[in-house]
């Protein structure tokens, strides 16, 4: 085969960051990833996903670990490989829209902490609320050289959701100045010929690189990669074989496989992979045993494609039901997630939108009326504060759930004064590094209950005897 015919695949790894988040509430801790990183950062790997999501939040408060901390040691081992993080937009990490100042203050970090790609993402795909973040990471590239921003598209299904609306989303992030697409397919909506045609599409109206991320939750994801690099993708989302299928990411060693002696070949050495997946595997064993991971969720969930839901949506939900004895309303309740999504504008199910969505669906089928009562997310999407949605909300539930409200159709973020100084001085006596007022400024209360635990470490406390309740520590 010609050296010119060769289009080799690239590929991001994700068994550092979603591929645990999927199967294992993202709790692998750092101690657990470094002894790895040097054969991993061997593989040639176009990236390595291992920071941001849920990592920052479960790093906090459920592993003790300081999120920065891991992030410099993850870049500390990596010499040759490039580091990916997950971003969403104007809510960062956390759950609320943050100003401007908040998020250009936390690329800067991400970057000079050691990040090198960004993918950002808006649950409604709005990207008036991903324009800070793009704008930041440019901004730090002109100065320093480095940063890469990519926009993430939530795919989703619906009469909105058509090829060309792909295209011109395609074409839109082109000029806001990204620098690659990524089609996020947080569901594993996207079907195999589908794949074909949604990426033909957008590279129609794009020159830049388009990066396709699934899960395999509903069992064609595999497939799905074999027709999108097919059809031109640039880069494929895989996972290490013992955190990979179920509602994680196809395996990177079965996608090696698949494309080897092709011209879209790797060239990644299987048993360079295979001494990683030996590695992974007691910890995987250690999660069976200890019932982290549960084998529910490595199966093969076809109701996905049937009623849209992701996979943690759905467990979701079963639990919430579970808490008011209704199990025997699921059927009523997946029925009412689809109208309540067209009620809100037909937005993507991913998170947050997804959680409203699917709570705001049990309260109308257990209060019997629909609307009877709303949660203050579902008020504040239909007030505008998350965002354009793709179809206009529902006017009669917009004048049920807040009559006579004004409604906001600017982007929500430039109604938000700069709060960087605030947030300074409200923690300011736990900081002990810049990044500090970050992690303060994404989760105050997990946060702070951290610094406490951090000091105590540092001050030799024996957090046993401790009185955490007064925050009386024996010293």
């Amino acid at each position: 085969m010609s050296e010119q015919a060769k289009k080799p695949i690239k590929i991001t790894e994700t068994i550092l960051r979603d591929a645990h988040q999927s199967l294992i509430a993202t709790r692998m801790p750092t101690d657990l990833m470094l002894p790895i990183i040097e054969k991993m950062d061997k593989v040639g790997y176009h990236s390595v996903e291992c920071w941001g999501g849920a990592t920052f939040d479960a790093s906090l408060r459920f592993l003790k670990e300081d999120p920065w901390d891991r992030l410099r040691k993850l870049r500390d081992g990596f010499k040759n490989t490039q580091l990916q993080m997950l971003f969403r937009g104007q809510n960062i990490l956390g759950y609320r829209p943050y100003a401007d100042d908040v998020v250009e203050y936390f690329v800067q970090k991400s970057i000079s902490n050691g990040i090198d790609i960004i993918r950002i993402f808006d649950c409604l795909n709005d990207l008036r609320n991903l324009q800070a973040t793009v704008d930041a990471t440019n901004k730090f590239k002109a100065q320093e050289g480095r940063g890469h921003a990519q926009i993430a598209l939530s795919y989703t299904l619906g009469d909105a959701y058509t090829l060309d609306y792909w295209a011109n989303m395609a074409k839109k992030i082109e000029e806001m100045g990204a620098d690659s697409i990524c089609i996020k397919d947080m569901a594993g909506l996207l079907v195999p010929y589908k794949a074909t045609e949604l990426v033909t599409a957008m590279k129609s109206q794009t020159k830049l690189p388009i990066q396709l991320h699934t899960h395999y939750t509903s069992g064609v994801a595999s497939m799905t990669y074999l027709k999108a690099v097919e059809a031109g993708v640039d880069v494929i989302d895989t996972a290490m074989s013992p955190f990979a299928m179920g509602t994680s990411q196809p395996a990177t060693e079965v996608m090696v496989e698949t494309f080897k002696g092709t011209e879209y070949d790797t060239g990644f050495d299987q048993n360079l992979l295979a001494e990683i997946a030996d590695y992974f595997r007691p910890f995987r064993d250690e999660c069976l045993a200890n019932g982290l991971l549960n084998p529910k969720v490595m199966g093969v969930d076809i109701k996905t494609l049937l009623y849209q839901v992701p996979g943690g949506m759905l467990s979701n939900m079963v639990s919430q039901l579970k808490e008011q004895n209704a199990e025997d309303k699921y059927y009523d309740v997946l029925k009412e997630i689809p109208e309540v999504r067209k009620d809100l504008g037909e937005p993507p199910l991913v998170t947050p939108s997804s959680q409203i969505v699917g709570t705001q669906a049990v309260f109308n089928v257990l209060m019997g009326e629909r609307y009877k009562m709303a949660t203050k997310e579902t008020k504040a999407v239909l007030r505008g504060e998350y965002g354009q949605t793709v179809k206009p909300m529902n006017k009669e539930v917009i004048d049920k759930v807040i009559p006579g409200e004004k409604r906001i159709t600017c982007r929500y973020a430039d109604l938000l004064e700069n709060e960087m100084s605030k947030l300074e001085s409200e923690m300011a006596e736990w900081k002990q590094q810049d990044e500090d007022v970050l992690s303060y400024a994404l989760f105050p209360q997990v946060a702070t209950d951290f610094f406490k635990y951090r000091q105590a470490q540092q001050d030799k406390v024996d957090m046993t005897q401790a009185d955490t309740k007064n925050g009386a520590y024996p010293v």
